[in-house]
C-alpha cells in the first residue's frame, strides 16, 4: 500500500517538474520566434525600401566634356529637358545624323585624342554641319563651319579651287588647333564649345561683364545660350538612341514616328 503511494507521489512530481521546465521554455521560444519574425519583417521593410528609393535625377548627370549641369538649378533642368525633347526622332533627321557619326566619328576620334581634346567633341561637327549641311548665311562651310578666315588661320586652303574645310581629316586638325587654343584662354570646355560659336572675344567680353565664368550661369544670345545644350542633346541621342524614339530594325535604326527637321 505504501509502495503505490510513493509510485503516485513519484508521478505527480515527475508532472510537476516537466510543466515548470515547459512553462520556462515556453515565453524562450516565443521570444526568439518573436525576435525571427521581427528580423524578416525588418529584412522586408529594408528590401521595400531599396526598390521603391526615387530613381537618380536623369538630367543632373548629363554633361559635356565632364562639366555637369548645376546642380539643383531647375532653369537649367527645364531648359535641357526642353532641348533634348527637340532632339528626338520626331523632330529630326537622326537616321541620317548616325550614318553620319558611323563614317565620321572613326576619323575625328584619334585627331581629337592626339591634341588632348575630350571626346565630346566630336559632336560639334554633327551640330555644326549635320543638322543643316552647305555654306552658313555669314560664309562658314565644312564639317566644323569655319569662316575662310579662320580657316587660313589654322592652316587650311581656302581659294576659289580649293577648299579644305570640306576636308574632314585637315579641317579636325585645325579645329583641335583653334579648340586647344581656346582652352587656354577660359580653362573650361564648356566655355570653349560656347567661344567656339560665338567667337573669342565675345565670350571673353561677356565673362568679363558679367563676372560670371559658368557657362549655364551666363546670359548670351540665343543661338550661343543653347549651343552647349545642344551638344549634350546630340550626344545623348547618338549615344542612346532608344530613348528618344529608335528602334534597331534588321541593323538600321528605324524610326517609330515622324519626320523632318527643327532647327533654330
Amino acid at each position: 500500500m505504501i509502495k503505490k503511494h510513493i509510485i503516485t507521489c513519484s508521478i505527480i512530481l515527475g508532472l510537476l517538474v516537466m510543466a515548470k521546465v515547459f512553462a520556462y521554455n515556453m515565453p524562450q521560444a516565443f521570444k526568439s520566434s518573436k525576435k525571427g519574425l521581427d528580423n524578416t519583417t525588418k529584412s522586408i521593410t529594408t528590401t521595400t525600401t531599396i526598390i521603391t528609393e526615387e530613381p537618380v535625377n536623369q538630367i543632373a548627370q548629363l554633361n559635356f566634356a565632364e562639366e555637369t549641369l548645376p546642380l539643383g538649378d531647375i532653369r537649367v533642368q527645364k531648359k535641357m529637358k526642353k532641348t533634348l525633347a527637340g532632339y528626338n526622332y520626331s523632330n529630326l533627321q537622326t537616321n541620317r545624323l548616325h550614318r553620319m557619326a558611323a563614317e565620321w566619328f572613326p576619323i575625328i576620334e584619334p585627331i581629337l585624342a592626339a591634341y588632348g581634346i575630350p571626346n565630346d567633341f566630336k559632336y560639334m561637327p554633327l551640330v555644326e554641319s549635320g543638322l543643316q549641311g552647305g555654306m552658313s548665311p555669314k560664309g562658314a562651310n565644312g564639317f566644323w563651319q569655319f569662316m575662310p578666315g579662320t580657316a587660313r588661320t589654322y592652316g587650311l586652303t581656302v581659294n576659289s579651287e580649293v577648299d579644305e574645310r570640306k576636308n574632314l581629316r585637315k579641317s579636325t586638325i585645325a579645329a583641335c588647333k583653334y579648340i586647344k587654343e581656346l582652352y587656354g584662354v577660359f580653362d573650361s570646355w564648356t566655355l570653349v564649345a560656347a567661344a567656339y560659336n560665338v567667337g573669342d572675344n565675345h565670350m571673353r567680353k561677356q565673362i568679363n561683364r558679367q563676372n560670371q565664368d559658368n557657362y549655364f550661369k551666363m546670359k548670351l544670345n540665343r543661338e550661343t545660350a543653347g549651343y552647349v545644350y545642344k551638344l549634350i542633346s546630340m550626344k545623348e541621342i547618338i549615344r542612346d538612341p532608344s530613348r528618344y524614339g529608335y528602334r534597331e530594325s534588321k541593323g538600321v535604326l528605324a524610326m517609330h514616328s515622324g519626320t523632318g527637321t527643327n532647327r533654330e
